[in-house]
């Protein structure tokens, strides 16, 4: 496990603060103990500076991970968030979207909401701002963009786009083969 270079921290936490903000600080110091980023093959993990320290103590060609992986860095240099952060980014997330019962399953499959789908909405989300789905019960269901700010939403036709699709739970069935 090594270091961020400023480069790939800096990639890392603008995507990390288009989902959650300035609360990006909340990750790091946290009341149960300090948590950094390190990086293995291209993927960006979170540990505790616990875990890490013990982790030192595995020869590096018997490492395969440690911590919950964030995402990974493309080919292109982009770093693209995986679903694991959901639970980590979930509490902190500014700007939210509720899905009615009846599009939940269908943004679960991989497919963009529709404003028929949209149960509710927090306001101010600007157009093309980072949001967390959720179900109506408070569920976290995956990383969308609004397609579509606040105000635009209320006056959308209800087979228009609000949100699209970027990574859901079902990722972890409809992709299990190649997760790792």
């Amino acid at each position: 496990m090594k270091r961020l270079s400023d480069e790939r921290t800096k990639l890392v936490f603008e995507k990390l603060s288009k989902f959650i903000g300035t609360n990006v600080k909340l990750l790091i110091d946290r009341p149960d103990g300090q948590y950094v980023f390190r990086e293995h093959k291209d993927r960006i993990y979170y540990v505790s500076e616990k875990n890490l320290k013990l982790g030192e103590t595995i020869a590096p060609d018997h490492f395969v991970s440690i911590g919950t992986c964030f995402g990974k860095f493309t080919k292109t240099g982009r770093f693209m968030l995986h679903i694991t952060a959901l639970n980590y980014l979930a509490p902190y997330a500014q700007f939210k979207i509720w899905l009615k019962p009846s599009a939940e399953q269908q943004f679960l499959y991989g497919h963009n909401v529709n404003k028929a789908g949209l149960g509710r909405i927090t306001e101010s989300t600007q157009k093309y701002q980072g949001v967390i789905v959720f179900s109506m019960n408070d569920l976290p269901l995956g990383f969308g963009v609004a397609a579509r700010s606040t105000a635009e939403c209320k006056h959308a036709d209800p087979l228009a786009t609000v949100c699209f699709h970027q990574a859901d739970i079902g990722e972890y069935i409809r992709s299990e083969d190649t997760l790792l």
